[in-house]
């Protein structure tokens, strides 16, 4: 007996595109749809964990490299990638095929939309990458992880579903944490940078702090992400002056830790806004400012506008300016809990239902609601 057909999921290596595209994995396995997961030869030491059938690895490349010799090269492994592509897909005759942004999405997805396999993509950023903005035209439906995803046509347009950005199980768990009181009338922050970390936080953060004076530092507890190569000078600098802190390059628990803080300093990617929404933390935000499309920047002002967060452009983000915003939060606990609530209220808990959903519609299955237009 031949297996039951799949849905085939595209991601990339990061956990960007990754978390989204496993949360949509189980939500289908969960309704008894096998999921398999195509992606590129580098991503596969992430893939391990992927709630996938089977994983198929296509050859792939990013052109936006310098150099026309690198550009000519990337776009001959992409086209090679998509030549594999075609004959696999041709084989696994997938159900509908789902791209979550990345290069390595290209070359399953220009096969399958080629094999008139139905196809859609997720965008998690408010701004649309550019291995999707190739991709779009081909697509029959553009979830978006934002309420309004910037830069696109009419014909585009038409396409979006608003979903919202699917979440780990993790996360929903830790939504269901209230926002913290104060009983001991300590501000408890937590400081990340991303999966890799950001160097700007160490050098902002603990200078922040020692403008503050003893009598504000006593009424903080902060948790802090940094690199390996910062850990010891952000120390360095808070035992200084005699300032307890909890410093990791990296926290397994993240979405437990947001959940018991009252204030969250960090980038701005789509996982890292859709969990502070989800989870309901208000922030302080400073989008990564080297993004060839500007996407944090469009990600935080989502929290911006629904007054959820403040938002910091990194050029503005010294220790002086850091240093008044932790004394506003310090004085203003009723702000912080209003902040947290409107958080709360932009954040869509069930994102990879949604998505789910919209995958079923695609490939005309039964039983499910066709999401709200974009």
């Amino acid at each position: 007996m031949s297996e039951p057909r799949c849905v085939l999921i595209a991601a990339g290596g990061t956990g960007g595109h990754l978390f989204p595209a496993q949360s949509l994995a189980e939500a289908l396995r969960a309704r008894a749809i096998p999921v398999e997961l195509a992606t590129d030869s580098r991503a596969l030491k992430y893939g391990g964990g992927f709630p996938a059938r089977a994983i198929h690895a296509f050859p792939s490349a990013t052109p936006t490299d310098a150099g026309l010799s690198a550009k000519a090269r990337a776009a001959v492994m992409l086209a090679w990638g998509t030549l594999l592509a075609r004959i696999r897909i041709g084989r696994i005759a997938p159900l509908a095929m789902v791209g979550f942004g990345g290069y390595p999405t290209v070359p399953p997805l220009l096969a399958a939309t080629n094999l008139n396999v139905p196809s859609l993509l997720h965008e998690q950023n408010a701004v649309m990458g550019r291995a999707n903005r190739f991709l779009a035209r081909r697509v029959n439906f553009i979830a978006t992880g934002f309420p309004d995803l910037g830069g696109l046509d009419a014909n585009l347009r038409a396409k979006t579903r608003y979903v919202g950005n699917p979440v780990r199980p993790s996360v929903i768990e830790a939504a269901k944490i209230p926002y913290p009181g104060r009983p001991d009338g300590r501000l408890r922050v937590l400081v990340t940078g991303g999966s890799q970390g950001a160097r700007v936080m160490a050098d902002i953060v603990p200078a922040a702090l020692a403008l503050l004076a003893p009598s504000e530092r006593d009424r903080l507890r902060v948790t802090q992400q940094a690199r390996g190569e910062d850990k010891a000078r952000v120390a360095a600098v808070c035992a200084a002056m005699t300032f307890p802190i909890e410093i990791e390059e990296f926290f397994s628990d993240l979405p437990a830790r947001i959940a018991a803080s009252h204030l969250v300093i960090g980038r701005s990617g789509a996982s890292t806004v859709s969990e502070l929404a989800v989870i309901g933390r208000p922030s302080i935000l400073v989008p990564f400012p080297f993004a060839l499309d500007n996407d944090q920047a469009a990600n935080a002002a989502t929290l911006l506008a629904a007054g959820a967060a403040q938002v910091v452009a990194q050029k503005d983000f010294t220790p002086e300016a850091l240093a008044a915003l932790l004394r506003e939060a310090l004085d203003n606990e009723p702000a912080l809990a209003r902040r947290a609530a409107a958080a709360k209220a932009a954040g869509v808990a069930d994102a990879a239902e949604r998505l789910a959903d919209l995958v079923m519609q695609a490939a005309g299955l039964p039983g499910a609601a066709p999401p709200a237009r974009g």
